[in-house]
């Protein structure tokens, strides 16, 4: 197998097969974001992915899940990406599962049949960065979509029955946007409707260009009481109509969430009332990673 740089997965995906499809990320520009910094985006050539593939064939005698790195392999078109997931099927026959990381204007690039196509083939899930529901901090991380083609693309998704796991950032806005901030996500996450929901916590690596605006002063970190705050605000605007898995058991997370929404609505909120009134239950910040 080979890999180019730092490959990222989602935690979800820490038994998968993991193999490069791209190089880097097409757009890389989120202020908030340390990945993939050290590589120029590019698309590999589907026969060295092929080899790549059947290589892991003679390595592993049963792969269940394949990731397909790096940013956003659906930047590929479905005539490509069918060789690869033909491929897929042909070699790995026990495989229950494809996943990629996609950007909202992969997904809005696809029509409802390549996207049918695409879940017929073994995709079964997108990993979808939204990061918040608010168009104005949406334009502050230059993020390049907006929450209504956010909205549009995990809608179109689901539509697809391909589940959408949709992450969103606790501490995007600071202290002045934390309202805005939790009401707009919640609102966003409602008209989803997703599979999954996650919730990050805010941590800046000296890569990521955020990095650079804590240091001189321009922008301020939550403190563990505001993000409990901003997390309350969140889970009480979310009103889903059909079951949601709801995490916000992230390293970054200074406390550690998780039920299904609409039901487990009441008992979320419950912990987070008990945890503001004892914040020693808390996650102590040098445990704290990404």
């Amino acid at each position: 197998m080979r890999y180019e740089g730092s490959v990222y997965r989602p935690p979800s995906e820490a038994y998968s097969l993991i193999v490069q499809v791209t190089i880097g990320c097409s757009h890389n520009k989120c202020t908030f974001c340390s990945m993939y910094k050290d590589k120029r985006f590019r698309v590999r050539k589907p026969e060295e992915v092929i080899e790549d593939l059947r290589e892991a064939r003679r390595l592993y005698p049963r792969v269940e899940k394949i990731f397909l790195a790096d940013g956003d392999a659906l930047v590929l078109t479905n005539e490509k990406m069918m060789v690869l997931l033909d491929e897929i099927r042909r070699l790995f026959p026990e495989c229950r599962r494809v996943s990629v990381y996609a950007r909202a204007g992969d997904i809005l690039r696809k029509s409802p049949r390549e996207l049918e196509e695409l879940r017929q083939a073994g995709v079964g899930m997108f990993y979808i960065g939204a990061e918040s529901g608010s168009d104005r901090v949406l334009a502050a991380i230059c993020k390049g979509e907006t929450a209504a083609q956010l909205i549009d693309a995990v809608r179109r998704t689901e539509d697809a029955k391909i589940a959408a796991s949709v992450t969103f950032i606790s501490g995007l806005a600071g202290p002045d946007g934390l309202q805005e901030h939790a009401e707009e996500t919640g609102r966003v996450i409602s008209a989803m409707e997703p599979s999954y929901a996650s919730l990050l916590t805010l941590m800046a690596e000296p890569a990521a260009p955020i990095y650079e605006e804590i240091r001189q002063g321009r922008f301020q970190l939550l403190s563990p009481a505001q993000v409990l705050e901003e997390t309350r605000i969140l889970i009480e605007n979310i009103n889903v109509t059909r079951k949601c898995v709801f995490r916000s058991n992230h390293a970054s997370n200074y406390l550690s969430l998780a039920g299904d929404l609409p039901d487990d609505k009441q008992r979320l909120l419950a912990q987070i009332q008990a945890a503001k009134q004892n914040q020693s239950s808390l996650r102590p910040e040098y445990f704290r990673a990404l």
